[in-house]
């Protein structure tokens, strides 16, 4: 058996207090810190206020019973994540059923054995291990929405209709940039700009599902749906070009070139979901919103303008968002103008 190379933080939830003292004294010798609570109520409320690695529950308790803070727990999706053993003196097949068919991670009968105690809370923690481990690594070639969708709910190919904003950006004249400087100060300076662009999109509720050089595009709305994802959307794209502004003057100090970039958004109906085969797939939006998003970055070089959004869009924009209206252009693939405008 694997065990933690830290300690892990566990909760007890007892209304017993010569149970809660056993439990925490035996855990306690196992080098884990632990906190108790008397009730069910207290309980949860522990549990959503702390950061805990293992819950033991037990069933039968005043307020709250076991069952009640189980199915609480696995109902937030903050708090399905932690493992929870129940604990309770009933050593019937019925509570045990009952236990794994709510999510719990595992049962143990008072008096609890301490061997088993042992065994069972590491095999828990060993599992949790792991989860956060494979979320860790979801969210590194994911976004965190995508990441949590795809542990919830499974993978399948397959899509939705959304209503949301898709926005395209694009690092002007990079080709002549890239072919200017060595290839290794080319990877660091696109490693850093995208740091500052993810910070941005991340910060305004927005999630980037495809990167191709030194272009990406973010979607707002989808997976998770934001009613404000205009909005949204928008604040993300003068974020970036306010973290542009910063990052060009490093670029200064170090002697090196600005670099400008286009932004451009649209919103709309389109379709979200996996495409791709069973052995690579990814998360993406497809429909002619998303086409009006990349011909409208594309303009940017046309309009002399960094950030254009569609008419759709503007609507969608409290009154204090300052833009130029530019008319209706006609793009490629459009059979009528569109109403563009510029963010300033």
């Amino acid at each position: 058996m694997v065990i933690a190379s830290e300690p892990a933080r566990l909760l007890v939830v007892d209304d017993n207090k010569v149970n809660r003292m056993v439990l925490s004294r035996s855990l306690e010798q196992q080098g884990h810190k632990v906190e108790t609570a008397n009730d069910g109520k207290e309980g949860l409320e522990k549990i959503r206020t702390g950061s805990f690695d293992l819950v033991l529950l037990d069933i039968e308790m005043p307020e709250m019973n076991g069952f009640e803070v189980l199915e609480a727990c696995l109902k937030d999706v903050g708090l399905r994540q932690i493992p929870i053993i129940m604990t309770s003196a009933m050593d019937e097949l019925d509570a045990v059923v009952k236990c794994v068919e709510l999510g719990a991670e595992d049962y143990l009968t008072k008096p609890v054995n301490a061997i088993l105690l042992r065994a069972r809370v590491n095999a828990s923690l060993e599992k949790k291990r792991l989860r956060d481990e494979q979320r860790k690594l979801f969210r590194t070639f994911a976004t965190e929405e995508v990441a949590e969708e795809l542990l919830r709910d499974g993978f399948s190919l397959g899509g939705k209709y959304v209503n949301a904003s898709i926005m395209f950006t694009d690092i002007r004249s990079f080709t002549t940039l890239a072919e200017s400087q060595d290839p290794s100060e080319t990877i660091d300076l696109l490693n850093n700009y995208f740091a500052l662009m993810f910070d941005a999109i991340n910060h305004n509720g927005g999630a980037v599902n495809q990167m191709v050089g030194d272009g990406l595009m973010a979607v707002f709305g989808a997976p998770k749906f934001y009613e404000n994802h205009r909005e949204r959307a928008v604040r993300a794209g003068i974020e970036m070009l306010k973290q542009l502004k910063v990052f060009n003057a490093q670029l200064s100090a170090q002697g090196k070139s600005h670099i400008q970039i286009g932004v451009g958004i649209a919103s709309g109906k389109m379709i979200a979901g996996y495409t791709g085969t069973q052995a690579r797939a990814i998360y993406t939006c497809i429909g002619d919103t998303v086409n009006l998003a990349s011909r409208m970055e594309s303009h940017t070089k046309i309009a002399l303008r960094p950030f254009l959004i569609d008419e759709d869009t503007r609507n969608g924009l409290p009154a204090d968002f300052t833009v130029e209206d530019l008319g209706p252009v006609l793009f490629r693939g459009k059979n009528q103008p569109v109403n563009i405008f510029a963010v300033l």
